[in-house]
């Protein structure tokens, strides 16, 4: 049942932030009851993953040996993708290695990128977003007072992401999502970034310019030009591995050079400070719980150190002043008038023009016929 007074799950460390969360008579939430049920069939990180997947590289070697590159894969710099690259030169891929720059890399980021291109003899294709472009959007995105501000940034690093694949005829995307470290994360915390009708609806309410070079990609796309005509493929290969975050890391260190930027996506200095301030001083809400919980379900951290990781400021002082202030020199605003529109009422995305119901049954449809490759 659901409940008004503050409750924390007694397995991971949910909590009631999640205005939808639900307990259970043990005291365990919907979140990781779920995420366990889903385990066994999302994870494979044994004998029948690793089957799994040299025989998917097999095939991929196979029906791609005559083109220049096999897969395409989308590189940021953080942990998952990273490994992701690291992983498919350890496999023999040949992917084309993509890079979205959206304007908010950090010199970290970067850096991780030049050292497993380098490192690994892959060769790096950069899609530049327009910047004036991605700045208004942006700032519309902050003006419409929603929740997840990083639908901007990722709907065009998917959209460019395809557009490359498309543009090479190569039918096998790489994909960094996993169960390992993202199986948990509430709806209520924010919508995802792959609808078209609501990033058009709020950039037409709050936006200026016109998104002429903005990579876009519509529902119609999504869901029935890549999978059906095009035939292509979306691999998470790291469901196929026993992948641990904190392993990853250390063996990245040793070989590649890479370094760790301090959390969850914040190899992009605006998302750090999205998700490490905006959120939980807006929205009430910190999303390193969800982060965190999914690791204790992937047995990969106990309750008691995800608790401990809980107490550690990451503004502490005050010091996400720096960051707002360099998110709003970015976008073009002063420091005041950025903080003006952070205290503006909260929305959410279903206040403005919507088609989640169509991506709600074109992940069913998608589902049904998507075949194990």
């Amino acid at each position: 049942m659901k409940n008004e007074k503050y409750q924390i799950c007694k397995r991971c460390i949910m909590d009631t932030t999640d205005s939808e969360i639900v307990f259970d008579a043990e005291g365990n939430c919907n979140h990781c009851n779920d995420a366990l049920a889903r385990k066994n069939d999302s994870w494979k990180p044994n004998k029948e993953g690793e089957e799994r997947l040299l025989k998917i590289v097999d095939r991929i070697k196979k029906e791609e040996k005559n083109k220049e590159y096999d897969c395409v894969l989308g590189l940021s710099g953080g942990v998952d993708s990273s490994y992701m690259a690291y992983k498919a030169h350890e496999l023999g891929l040949r992917p084309l290695v993509v890079h979205v720059d959206c304007g908010w890399n950090s010199e970290l980021a970067v850096k991780n990128i030049e050292n497993i291109i380098t490192m690994l003899g892959f060769e790096l294709h950069t899609h530049v977003v327009d910047w004036q472009e991605m700045k208004d959007l942006q700032l519309a995105y902050f003006k419409a007072n929603v929740a997840n501000q990083d639908v901007p940034q990722d709907h065009a690093i998917f959209a460019a992401l395809y557009s490359f694949a498309v543009k090479n005829n190569i039918k096998y995307v790489l994909n960094g999502s996993n169960f390992a470290t993202e199986s948990i994360l509430p709806k209520t915390w924010g919508y995802g970034a792959s609808d078209l009708v609501n990033l058009k609806d709020i950039h037409k309410k709050f936006g200026k310019k016109k998104l002429k070079k903005f990579p876009k990609v519509s529902f119609f796309k999504w869901y029935i030009y890549f999978p059906f005509i095009r035939k292509m493929k979306i691999l998470k290969i790291l469901n196929l591995l026993p992948y641990s975050k904190d392993e990853a890391i250390e063996v990245m260190k040793k070989e590649i050079g890479w370094q760790y930027y301090g959390g969850k996506h914040h190899e992009s200095r605006f998302t750090k400070f999205f998700q490490a301030y905006y959120l939980p001083t807006k929205f009430g809400y910190d999303k390193r719980r969800a982060h965190l919980s999914s690791l204790i379900v992937s047995n990969q951290l106990s309750r008691e150190e995800a608790l401990k990781e809980m107490e550690i400021e990451i503004y502490p002082n005050n010091s996400h002043i720096d960051d707002m202030e360099f998110v709003a020199k970015k976008l073009g605003v002063s420091l005041s008038e950025f903080e003006k529109i952070i205290q503006m009422p909260n929305k959410s995305y279903d206040d403005y023009k919507n088609i989640e119901k169509w991506f709600s049954f074109g992940m069913k449809v998608r589902d049904y016929f998507k075949k194990d490759v």
